[in-house]
């Protein structure tokens, strides 16, 4: 009895040791595992490296922060001094914020954050927006319907949901928005309409990565005619308003 008896606390002992090893090597290996994760995604780390590189910032790095929401990262990234987020959508990845700064009376302004999720938490990835002023037509009769900007793909090897084309409807008589596109699937794609508050809309197009300039955007009226058009062909970046004149 006593010889079963060593032998069975020896084997318990082995036991628990094996599973005290177990788990300081897991212990191990997660410290390991968090210490990569943030020196790819921390401020500063790998990724912060690559897009710095991607963008052409020779010699300086940015130092993307991280913020617990997808407002928080651009809020801590961007330092707006106001921001009001009007949509969100999900996307691959990430979120997209489309945000208001200044609330224009004789024209338009949008700005379209991507924001992706790390395990970390939320990071700014990429964003641009514009403001426009509507002046003067020139021209009786002749309504501003929409405004736009065009997002391509502008860094290699980094991912985000582009190419985009967004805006803001500025016509009520404007019922959708198509913009046609060339490339490996040509085709027509209907744009989302977004009502953010009564009588504001905007709109945008999420295009497959192999869309190709130029893009043609037309403005449908209540009845589905078109009621303009217009050819957008920047390759970096295409802003403007499209007219009730801009007819082909």
């Amino acid at each position: 009895m006593t010889r079963v008896s060593e032998r069975e606390s020896a084997v318990k002992h082995w036991r628990r040791r094996w599973a005290i090893g177990i788990v300081a090597a897991i212990g191990v290996l997660l410290l390991l595992a968090a210490g990569l994760g943030y020196a790819y995604e921390g401020p500063g780390g790998y990724a912060d490296r690559r897009l710095s590189k991607a963008m052409g910032l020779n010699g300086s790095v940015l130092h993307i922060p991280i913020g617990r929401t997808p407002e928080e990262a651009v809020e801590k990234f961007r330092r707006f001094d106001t921001m009001q987020v009007v949509h969100r959508e999900a996307v691959d990845g990430g979120v997209l914020l489309f945000i208001k700064r200044n609330l224009q009376q004789n024209g338009t302004e949008l700005q379209v954050e991507f924001v992706r999720h790390t395990w970390l938490g939320w990071k700014w990835a990429m964003g641009a927006g514009y403001g426009i002023g509507y002046g003067e037509s020139g021209k009786a009769g002749v309504r501003s319907l929409l405004s736009y900007m065009t997002m391509p793909n502008k860094y290699p090897g980094v991912p985000g949901p582009y190419p985009l084309v967004a805006g803001e409807l500025t016509d009520a008589s404007v019922s959708s928005v198509i913009v046609i596109i060339g490339g490996e699937k040509p085709g027509k794609y209907a744009s989302k309409i977004v009502e953010y508050e009564p009588g504001r809309r905007l709109w945008f197009v999420l295009l497959p990565e192999s869309a190709e300039l130029p893009y043609i955007v037309q403005a449908l009226d209540q009845e589905g005619k078109i009621a303009a058009e217009k050819k957008l062909g920047d390759p970096v970046n295409d802003t403007g308003i499209l007219k009730s004149s801009d007819r082909r």
